[in-house]
């Protein structure tokens, strides 16, 4: 039997969780699939490894089906592990890219509140003596970590040559197992709970231990980093100037793994409909088929109904990707929303390094762009 990622998958998802977690098959622990989808959740190769290392740890029974599992859990699996086993995790640069010596500091630190504690990596340029600088909060994908996303986006060279700080929450395996932040759980999408509360604890220890101009404080972040700094400038305004999302989905998109799963192949049934527009940069490449693009197009919606015109223009990076920028502008003329359609480009960061996972170094480059951007809004 065969499942599509459809709303039947999803009901037999939830069909399969009850009846799993309901029984024990003789000696053998029942299948915890909500385990088995969250430790996946929006990784390409997480989705397989999980699903994968689920089948190989369990007798198999008659026909190679794990026993104890339904035959309708284990087709499910299958069929994720064949949707999401396609996808690379590596750059499309040269993958013996050479690393950058870099002359500023990338320490570690960690903070902890009610809700829990996280470690994170701050990059000081060597450029910084003190005085009121930008800061650039960085959210990860799936399965990777500060310094793989450091690496992949070349952020920190920027830091260098823009004179701005730059600190990469990392979200921990006890938390989410595939290192996920959670961006479709209830808890982790409400002002002063859960993991806002800790990124956003951590955005204020970094400005207070160090000169930040208050103005130039940023967020962004790539697939389920960035529906988390989707939600970060969505619930803490004050907070964030500006918002930079690649490959990522809206605020409440999603309130359970079956919902987040519909809403990751484009069936969006948001809970509520925040109405603040949030100046944003949205990158998403229009064959990503781990996030579908309609969920770039749905992060603009707040930018274009706060806007006056729009101005659309083609363009092609050399030897690279062909690209589409829209620009939703306000009646000053400031651009409250940008929105880059990247032809051809999978579940990637644009212009990336192959040291890192999920690159595209095809470009065009998000990170500068997001630099761009974010420079013009205070």
């Amino acid at each position: 039997m065969k499942l599509n990622m459809n709303n039947k998958l999803i009901s037999q998802m939830r069909a399969a969780t009850r009846s799993l977690m309901g029984k024990q098959m003789g000696k053998q622990p029942p299948v915890d699939t909500n385990k088995v989808i969250q430790d996946a959740l929006k990784s390409a190769s997480a989705m397989t490894q999980a699903a994968q290392q689920q089948m190989r740890n369990m007798p198999q029974a008659n026909g190679g089906t794990p026993a104890g599992m339904p035959p309708e859990v284990a087709d499910m699996l299958a069929e994720l592990s064949r949707k999401f086993g396609g996808a690379g995790v590596g750059g499309v640069a040269a993958a013996n890219e050479p690393a950058i010596a870099l002359p500023g500091t990338f320490s570690e630190g960690s903070y902890t509140n009610s809700a829990g504690t996280r470690s994170y990596k701050l990059y000081v340029p060597s450029s910084y003596k003190g005085e009121q600088v930008p800061l650039v909060v960085m959210l990860h994908g799936c399965t990777q970590d500060p310094d793989d996303f450091a690496h992949g986006t070349k952020m920190n060279a920027l830091a260098e040559e823009m004179n701005c700080l730059v600190v990469y929450p990392a979200q921990s395996r006890q938390a989410n197992a595939s290192r996920c932040w959670n961006w479709f759980s209830d808890v982790d999408q409400k002002r002063d709970q859960g993991e806002p509360s800790i990124i956003a604890g951590i955005t204020r220890e970094i400005m207070g231990k160090h000169s930040i101009d208050p103005a130039q404080v940023y967020v962004a972040g790539l697939s389920a980093g960035g529906a988390m700094a989707t939600i970060m400038g969505t619930l803490y305004p004050e907070l964030y100037a500006a918002v930079g999302v690649h490959s990522g989905l809206p605020y409440a998109s999603a309130h359970d793994l079956p919902s987040a799963l519909a809403a990751m192949k484009g069936q969006l049934q948001r809970q509520n409909k925040p109405g603040q527009s949030i100046p944003i940069i949205v990158f998403h490449g229009d064959a990503d088929h781990t996030v579908h693009p309609t969920n770039g197009d749905e992060l603009m919606v707040h930018a274009r109904d706060a806007s006056d015109a729009m101005a659309v223009e083609p363009g092609r990076v050399p030897d690279g990707h062909a690209f589409t920028r829209t620009m939703h502008k306000r009646a000053d003329g400031k651009v409250q929303g940008e929105h880059w359609v990247i032809h051809g480009a999978g579940h990637a960061w644009s212009g990336g390094s192959a040291r890192g996972t999920y690159t595209d170094g095809k470009g065009p480059d998000a990170s500068r762009e997001m630099m761009r951007f974010f420079s013009t809004h205070r």
